[in-house]
């Protein structure tokens, strides 16, 4: 978008969205076309210009924010509405995100924020607005050189410097160490072990969740290896916080993968406040391990996803009522 069709596009946005005007009454104000006026609020909001947050939920959402919270003990849960997004609801995910983060910054509770990785969160910062924060730090949670730059967990603290002007700081090791002696070997460096500190003091911790199957994002980005998830996979884990891959009781599995993360454990953060941010159709059953390790105390997901999340509590209590039954 050029400079002035960039400008026009600004303010076509804020008088539709902040001054409530009609796009006829956009154009007259403007001296343009009714379908100039409409291209360029299109194009506000494909560029970012625009970022859109919706108070409140319907009465469906809530009754599962409910069901989840109360069932693992949650601080809170938050569902959005699913738009029809396919597979992988990152539009959603990502308004509801930032909506929270953004929600977060605005009280100025947390001065220092402790981020973990993933496409999720990638887009949450994309969808969170332009504001100064001075006075808040974020702190990358694990290793943030991978195997490709397209997966690399950077991307995620370089974005939010970008939209907060906030001190952030990653950490200069891979995600994965190639072995425990070069795990040894990066820990014992200076540099590193002071962003350990930072993230160990964090007051908020942010974090994706990971699935493990055929479209696992870890896989199709190159951020582990084939032979890695089977491995994995052999060893039980059906998803990944933080590079710790969890079996379904929300329990670390024996693996070197596990071994070789550079990254902050799950039990350095336990009992603090870790808010999760996932959905999609591969997700439920990562999710429900992640909060079957106790550590996650918040969810922000999708209305899709929560509901077979609550489907699957509903199946397993009647499965033990049934047994209870029998004996």
């Amino acid at each position: 978008m050029q400079g002035n069709d960039r400008s026009l596009a600004a303010r076509a946005a804020w008088l539709s969205f902040i001054g409530g005007y009609t796009q006829e009454e956009i154009a007259q104000k403007l001296g343009l076309s009714r379908v100039k006026i409409n291209r360029l609020i299109a194009e506000a909001t494909e560029a970012g210009l625009v970022r859109v947050f919706v108070e409140g939920n319907d009465a469906e959402c809530v009754a599962l924010e409910d069901r989840i919270a109360a069932h693992w003990k949650l601080d809170f849960c938050s569902v959005s509405p699913t738009v029809g997004e396919g597979p992988l609801p990152l539009r959603t995910l990502a308004a509801a995100g930032a909506h929270y983060l953004h929600n977060v910054l605005e009280r100025g509770e947390k001065k220092l924020i402790g981020i973990g990785h993933g496409r999720t969160l990638d887009e949450v910062v994309k969808y969170m607005p332009r504001a100064k924060r001075p006075n808040v730090r974020f702190v990358s949670l694990l290793g943030s050189l991978t195997r490709h730059a397209a997966a690399n967990p950077f991307d995620v603290i370089h974005r939010l410097a970008e939209v907060t002007g906030a001190e952030c700081y990653f950490m200069p090791a891979p995600f994965f160490a190639d072995s425990m002696e070069d795990k040894k070997v990066l820990l014992g460096q200076k540099g590193l072990k002071d962003v350990f500190n930072l993230a160990r003091a964090a007051e908020l911790y942010v974090v994706g969740i990971g699935e493990i199957g055929a479209h696992a994002h870890m896989l199709a980005t190159g951020m582990i290896t084939e032979k890695e998830l089977r491995e994995v996979k052999l060893a039980g884990a059906v998803g990944e916080v933080l590079g710790r891959f969890l079996d379904k009781n929300g329990r670390a599995v024996h693996a070197g993968l596990n071994e070789r993360a550079v990254g902050i454990k799950l039990e350095e953060i336990e009992g603090k406040p870790v808010v999760a941010i996932a959905g999609g159709e591969d997700k439920p059953q990562a999710i429900m391990a992640s909060l079957e390790s106790r550590v996650i105390k918040g969810l922000v997901t999708d209305e899709a996803t929560a509901k077979t999340i609550v489907e699957t509590i509903d199946a397993g209590a009647k499965a033990g009522g049934l047994q209870r039954a029998k004996r």
